[in-house]
């Protein structure tokens, strides 16, 4: 199961999320975003845990708990979906001169 983690502590480690979601089971991969240019964390990532029970539990045993200073958002991730329809549009700067 694909879990989200969000208001992570930018100072936390990928090793220290894995060893907060193992002591509800096994944990495959821990995926922390980080910022491009800056490398800091964006206080998001996610977690796959292949056993549905152990990833069911820790949702419910880590959301709303304190870790690293911060109360942490845990809930199965949504399918990422293509934007399409909403979002802002880049605007367009008419070059031509009507003087």
């Amino acid at each position: 199961m694909n879990i989200y983690i969000g208001n992570i502590s930018r100072e936390s480690s990928e090793n220290e999320v894995k060893s907060l979601f193992e002591e509800f089971g096994k944990v495959e991969n821990v995926n922390l975003i980080r910022d491009n240019y800056t490398k800091m964390l964006k206080g998001f990532g996610f977690i796959d845990m292949p056993e549905n029970e152990e990833a069911e539990r820790a949702i419910k045993g880590l959301d709303g708990q304190m870790f690293n200073g911060r109360p942490l958002t845990v809930n199965v991730a949504k399918p990422k979906t293509d934007n399409k329809a909403g979002g802002a549009k880049p605007r367009r700067f008419n070059t031509r001169s009507s003087y």
